[in-house]
């Protein structure tokens, strides 16, 4: 193939280059700022022509725990999530560090600070350091595109999984890359030392054991990476960039010629000796990184604290997302550096689209509660979160996949009466269902609505596993076939369904009420493409 150049967003850079790397299987759950990486992969032709496995999983740690059983037979696999999925899939992540692997394995995680479509900021690097795996934190597209490419091959070389970090302003932007020649897939060879891969106590130590000796060689390598550079300067102050950070900080001292040397840090474990011998020629660095101030602390704790600033004492926000603008304020006491952008069109709350299902579901529901004198409703995470807001402020909680069920369960064995919980079908099949057999088993007094419309529409409309699937699911795990009520959520169905919740919320034990009606967006893209 050559060189050739494309323009594409980050997350689409690290889907070509898994592709180009040979990858035999994308596993995923959508999240935003990941989920193009698999979309992207489920669209592309050569993908399909090589036969590239990309459906979505169900959540997090079935996607984590496929793409170790991939690995297991010897073909490479990509695994991708955003930031507060990697919490689902914890147990099985921190658990291959000490497996190991067989074929390629990357960890693909999207970090989203500023929360701009996630309820916390949470920062990757944490569970490197923490699972003891090489890191690496590419600063743009390009770097994203070689540090995939380079993931896999250091995979396979040190035998464990790697971690890639992007940040949503990486993901979601869009840059000229050149790809170079692809590779072709491992061939089937499944691991033969089954006793690496079982993890009772006294395998677990020895594996351990050899983890913590792999981690030598892992700071060696970031000691020669090339993602790891320094960039000369004058004077007496420098800084250290890590990941994106690089590209805000290079934009300042180029912009502003104030040549200050500066450490660019991709790859991790970090680079002792490299770092070590750069903060030694200062008396202030100044340490830029995209998220928590994970190496500042760690730097302040082998040097003298008052050498660095950055997150910690307040030179830079500890909130948020960097900017060119936030570095030139803490390098030059500056602001507004750049030409302000009038405001074209004001700001306006997001809202459910009109003729969703869930405005329906609201208003049947909000009218139901008004005969309950408790009317605590416990939701989910997706798009009728939005219920929160003005005009239907039905919903009193939102905290992570799948607690409106466990929430509502408690809350009823509090005695709080109607126990309501609200979720989506995807979310449901994401981690909904063990809480609702907690439910079962302990014949809770609760009520489990779930919003069925058909897709993950909170994420672009990517199928969900639980589609024509919910009732049978349902009865599966024990809820009575005569305490699972259908409705269609529709004005004329107003009166109809208020009937129906209501006598679910009376009933003294399980009941659901599948609430369907597809999205109005996938249904007029539907319509559109016939």
């Amino acid at each position: 193939m050559g060189k050739e150049k494309e323009l594409l967003l980050g997350a689409e850079v690290i889907a070509v280059a898994a592709i180009d790397e040979g990858i035999s299987g994308v596993y995923a759950y959508p999240g935003t700022p990941s989920t193009e990486i698999t979309t992207y992969i489920q669209q592309s032709e050569i993908a399909q022509q090589k036969k590239i496995r990309s459906s979505w999983s169900a959540n997090e740690k079935t996607a984590y725990e496929s793409a170790l059983g991939m690995s297991y037979a010897g073909k490479r696999s990509l695994v991708c999530m955003k930031h507060v999925g990697l919490n689902v899939a914890a147990d099985a992540f921190i658990n291959s560090a000490v497996t190991g692997i067989n074929g390629g394995l990357v960890l693909l995680v999207a970090d989203d600070p500023s929360m701009h479509s996630s309820q916390n900021e949470q920062d990757t690097r944490f569970y490197g350091k923490f699972s003891y795996l090489p890191l690496l934190e590419p600063s743009n597209q390009q770097e994203a595109y070689h540090c995939v490419r380079y993931a896999f091959n250091l995979s396979e070389k040190v035998k464990l999984p790697v971690i890639i970090r992007i940040t949503t302003r990486l993901s979601h932007s869009r840059s000229v890359i050149e790809r170079t020649e692809p590779v072709e897939a491992n061939p089937l060879n499944p691991e033969t030392d089954r006793f690496k891969w079982i993890l009772l106590p006294a395998n677990a130590r020895r594996r351990y054991n050899a983890l913590l000796e792999t981690q030598k060689q892992l700071t060696e390598l970031s000691e020669n990476s090339v993602f790891n550079k320094e960039i000369t300067g004058t004077g007496d102050f420098g800084i250290i960039a890590f990941g994106l950070a690089y590209n805000y900080v290079m934009e300042i001292n180029t912009t502003h010629q104030l040549n200050i040397p500066v450490l660019k840090i991709s790859q991790y474990p970090i680079p002792e000796q490299k770092t070590k011998a750069f903060c030694n020629r200062f008396s202030k660095v100044l340490i830029a990184e995209e998220g928590y101030p994970i190496y500042e602390e760690l730097l302040r704790g082998f040097f003298d604290h008052g050498k660095f600033t950055g997150r910690l004492d307040g030179t830079l926000p500890r909130t948020g997302e960097l900017s060119p603008d936030v570095l030139a304020k803490a390098l030059l006491n500056k602001t507004n550096i750049t030409r302000p952008v009038p405001e074209i069109v004001a700001n306006r709350p997001p809202e459910l689209c009109q003729g969703c299902s869930h405005r329906d579901l609201y208003e049947a529901l909000n009218i139901t509660l008004e005969n309950y004198e408790n009317k605590h409703v416990f939701a989910d995470i997706g798009c009728y979160t939005l219920g929160a807001l003005p005009p239907y402020n039905a919903i009193n909680t939102c905290v992570d996949m799948g607690a409106s069920v466990t929430m509502a369960k408690g809350a009823a064995d509090a005695g709080l009466h109607p126990a309501v919980a609200v979720i989506g079908d995807s979310t449901f099949t994401h981690s909904g269902i063990t809480g609702l057999l907690d439910a079962v088993n302990d014949k809770t007094p609760m009520t489990l609505i779930i919003s069925d419309n058909y897709t993950t529409a909170m994420t672009g409309g990517q199928d969900s596993a639980g589609t024509n699937k919910l009732q049978q699911i349902c009865e599966g795990i024990g809820v009575e076939r005569e305490h699972i009520h259908t409705i269609v959520p529709l004005k004329k169905n107003l009166e109809e369904n208020i009937a129906t919740l209501k006598a679910a919320f009376d009933y003294e034990g399980v009941s659901v009420i599948l609430a369907c009606r597809e999205c109005i967006q996938t249904l007029r893209r539907k319509n559109s493409k016939k």
